[in-house]
């Protein structure tokens, strides 16, 4: 009897221990596969995906909370400027901001006198040029690596070392194209100057016109360098009526060149302005203004090169317009690689993002911002600093006017800083 009992207890012990055995098994099997159907999911999430999924987190909602508490959203004047300036939506926005960079400087144009010297714009130069640096250390670079900030919600970065390398080289390359078309037209130039943007090189053609009108009108020289005019003062005006039409043909084909130049330049900015408002309004209109700004003393100095090559006023004017034409080309040009090459950061599909650029996730329309920030980087310095470097003799002078560039300068950033500041 006792045996028996003995026995029977031993068989449910048995039959507990593996019904333990049995539940723990089916219990890590289902957190292995729990496991491997977490990765297979979070694998394949894009950053909006997954910047959706960490706005449920509770500690996340509490950082929204507290930011519409600390920092609610207001409408200042500067956003509402710019909503009744840009009111449609990107593309439209885009088209809208290229007429108003080339129309109303081109119009200027017309006030301008046909004598205006280009080293007179330093000031205004150098205006643009801390609006055109404020825009890309402010607005674009931030941007391009950080995204724009939500007023209503934290906003979270998925830091992907690739995908910074690519967005880097973009800027390279928009910095390189620039730095090869100067090079090419130093070349086509015979080293008279590229297409600086400070037209610096103006004062060599007027130099050569001057030189060849010198000749033509039989000026000559004594040893002591003194002119020596070997007709009379009245047979020598005519001479010089006819000298004014003829220019040098170096100094002509330099006025031609600066206007491929001008045109290859206005293509770059309409691209600027289509990827920054693809990138955001805000991004878009302060780009709009920095180039508008930068687009002033462009323009007026092109002119003036264009009256010493031999253009009349006129023509110089037509001219301009007529480069115009390729920030429109560059616009629609960027209106249809971010329409039709898509965009990673505004992509949903998993697989658009895990593949993308070299399986960053980055489309060709989010490269368009970084090459914009590049050829920024490079007209900012490389192509109007060396003027804005220039001095004179006269220390004085120079400091004073050293000073006011600097305050025109941070005028300049200072708009940038300002339109964007919270």
């Amino acid at each position: 009897m006792a045996s028996g009992t003995f026995a029977s207890l031993r068989r449910l012990s048995l039959a507990f221990v593996a019904g333990l055995l049995a539940l723990s098994l089916l219990a890590a099997a289902d957190i292995v596969s729990g496991d491997t159907h977490s990765d297979i999911s979070v694998a394949g999430l894009s950053a909006p995906q997954i910047e959706e999924q960490l706005q449920e987190c509770p500690l996340v909602q509490a950082l929204n909370e507290h930011k519409l508490v600390t920092k609610p959203p207001t409408t200042s004047l500067a956003s509402r400027i710019f909503a009744v300036l840009f009111p449609g939506s990107p593309a439209v926005n885009a088209i809208l901001a290229t007429i108003y960079i080339s129309g109303p400087p081109n119009f200027l144009l017309a006030l301008c006198p046909p004598n205006i010297d280009p080293s007179s714009l330093s000031v205004m130069v150098a205006f643009a040029v801390g609006g055109l640096l404020g825009d890309t250390l402010f607005h674009l670079l931030p941007e391009i690596f950080l995204g724009e900030d939500s007023p209503e919600r934290a906003r979270f970065v998925l830091v992907d070392p690739n995908k910074n390398l690519l967005l880097g080289l973009g800027i390279m390359a928009g910095f390189l194209t620039f730095v090869a078309m100067d090079k090419t037209l130093r070349i086509a130039t015979g080293g008279d100057g590229g297409h600086d943007h400070s037209h610096g090189h103006a004062h060599a053609h007027e130099s050569e016109a001057t030189a060849a009108a010198v000749a033509a009108t039989g000026a000559d020289t004594k040893g002591d360098g003194e002119l020596k005019q070997r007709k009379t003062k009245s047979g020598a005006d005519k001479p010089k009526d006819n000298d004014e039409k003829e220019i040098n043909p170096s100094v002509k084909l330099g006025g031609y060149l600066n206007l491929i130049a001008d045109f290859t330049h206005n293509i770059t900015d309409g691209l600027a302005l289509s990827s920054s408002f693809y990138a955001s309004p805000t991004i878009g209109a302060t780009t709009t203004v920095a180039v508008f700004f930068h687009e002033i003393p462009h323009e007026v100095g092109d002119f003036a090169l264009l009256v010493q090559s031999g253009f009349s006023k006129r023509k110089a004017m037509g001219a301009q317009f007529v480069t115009a034409i390729g920030a429109f080309l560059g616009t629609f040009i960027g209106i249809a690689v971010q329409e039709f090459g898509g965009s990673g950061s505004d992509s949903g599909a998993s697989a658009q993002y895990s593949a993308g650029l070299l399986g960053t996730g980055l489309s060709w329309g989010d490269m368009l911002l970084p090459f914009t920030a590049g050829t920024f980087l490079y007209v900012g310095t490389v192509a109007v600093i060396p003027e804005l470097l220039e001095t004179g003799k006269d220390k004085t002078a120079e400091v004073k006017k050293t000073l006011v560039q600097f305050v025109a300068m941070a005028v300049g950033a200072g708009i940038m800083l300002g339109i964007s500041w919270s």
